[in-house]
């Protein structure tokens, strides 16, 4: 117990350096989803299926080159006919990555439980200078 009380300078810092290695982890290491380059080795090496579920207009704007468009409030329905493997991996992008985060749900909920969502969105993509195809 002495240790402990002659000690408690060296024992912070440790508990701290601990808290601060260990924050990252319990924090989802930089948010929900894949970041760009592991969506594209997901794309060019799993043959991951991409599913656009952005409206028509942002399909229209741009989208990841072989993307299907199935608009969020179709999912349930569509996804079925979409994407028949469901061992394939399924990469879920929209515009910011909010909507792609709830076809998730429904995605698993369906039973893919490979769907990935590219974080970020679109926005993260085109930040990363990936190609993008216009309808």
């Amino acid at each position: 117990m002495n240790f402990f009380i002659d000690n408690w300078m060296l024992l912070s810092v440790a508990i701290t350096s601990g808290a601060m290695l260990l924050w990252p982890v319990l924090r989802g290491a930089g948010g929900p989803g894949l970041n760009p380059t592991a969506a594209v080795q997901l794309i060019n090496r799993d043959k991951a299926v991409v599913i656009d579920v952005g409206d028509d207009a942002e399909f229209a704007a741009g989208h990841l080159g072989g993307a299907r468009h199935v608009p969020l409030a179709q999912l349930e329905a569509r996804l079925p006919e979409v994407a028949r493997n469901k061992s394939l991996p399924l990469l879920l992008v929209c515009a910011t990555g909010g909507r792609a985060q709830r076809a998730q749900g429904l995605a698993r909920k369906l039973g893919y439980d490979n769907a990935q969502v590219l974080a970020g969105g679109l926005r993260a993509w085109k930040e990363a200078n990936l190609p993008l195809e216009k309808a």
